[in-house]
């Protein structure tokens, strides 16, 4: 073949191809008319994640007009600044945020506005100086979850002197932020409640069990844990018995999600208390776009019902039924 005549030849198959760059991923002709949403989530640190990921998969399915486009950060919230100006420069229809953290959206959220984006806020909330920067947020008030826990500290425990070891969550989420401030209301209502210990375990079993062991091995005196979820429970639990104790009877144990598993262990009574954290966001984050696509305005702020077990509110039949 001439060589003069290579490039031509290359400059029409682009042209003939309208242009499309080599690795560009065409869109399925049966995926055209579906509604895309990007969904940046948190992480798998734990169960109630796990569940919540799973919700949105479900709700926004193909099968339900949906094509979802999930990033997970790692618990790393500069990955969740990238993903969504990765959803932004895919132009999806939405975008859906479980933030790490509550501060440091502002200029990429900015950015989703620019670009005509909806954002629709799950589970944490954010704190931004501008409201519009996100369509709604839907979630829980983990502030009243704090509230309820210390209430049954009130109603079982009196007041006894206690001491308590806290197992925190991820520093600066909301779930963090608001049973950390539940807890400490009661605390400063309770002369006879100290706190002993206070660390981050990060949602995760591992580092929950990690923190026990090292309060145990100060031979700090504790009588409650106060985890502020499901996977550090277990994480504590497992420590405590490696040590001998016996949770739920040597130590009350108190805990938030309410997954399965761990109203088992209530049933068991090893959990004293656990505070329900619903995650099935998927079908009100599916209602709210639906809305959207209507030319609805959905309410700003969706709280979740939830309420909270143990061994005399719970029953058999409470765990067949739930979701997660």
């Amino acid at each position: 073949m001439n060589k003069l005549l290579l490039p031509v030849l290359l400059i029409l198959c682009l042209v003939l191809g309208g242009c499309s760059a080599p690795n560009a991923p065409a869109v399925p002709e049966a995926e055209a008319d579906l509604i895309v949403v990007g969904f940046s989530q948190v992480g798998a640190e734990s169960d109630w994640r796990n569940a919540n990921t799973l919700s949105m998969q479900t709700a926004l399915s193909a099968e339900n007009g949906y094509r979802l486009i999930l990033d997970d950060a790692q618990q790393k919230m500069e990955k969740q600044v990238t993903a969504i100006r990765n959803f932004i420069n895919q132009g999806v229809d939405y975008i859906v945020l479980a933030p790490t953290t509550e501060r440091g959206w502002e200029t990429v959220l900015s950015e989703a506005k620019a670009a005509g984006i909806p954002v629709i806020i799950v589970d944490r909330m954010i704190e931004v100086s501008d409201a519009e920067l996100f369509t709604c947020w839907i979630g829980s008030d983990f502030r009243r979850e704090g509230d309820t826990a210390v209430r049954w500290m009130e109603q079982h425990l009196g007041d006894t002197p206690l001491e308590i070891v806290h197992l925190q969550g991820n520093i600066g989420s909301s779930a963090q932020i608001g049973r950390t401030e539940g807890l400490d209301a009661g605390l400063d209502a309770h002369r006879s409640w100290n706190l002993v210990f206070r660390d981050s375990g990060d949602f995760t079993q591992a580092k929950g069990q990690e923190l026990m062991e090292a309060v145990l091995a100060e031979g700090t005196p504790f009588n409650v844990i106060f985890s502020e979820n499901d996977n550090m429970a277990y994480g504590a639990i497992d420590a405590l018995k490696a040590a001998g104790l016996q949770p739920g009877k040597d130590v009350t144990l108190i805990s938030f999600d309410s997954s399965r598993t761990a109203l088992g262990l209530i049933l068991e009574g090893e959990i004293s208390l656990d505070v329900e954290c619903n995650p099935l966001h998927g079908p009100r984050v599916r209602a709210v776009i639906e809305q959207l696509e209507r030319g609805e305005t959905p309410l700003k702020y969706t709280y979740v019902e939830e309420t909270f077990f143990d061994a005399d509110t719970l029953t058999e039949e409470t765990i067949s039924g739930r979701g997660y």
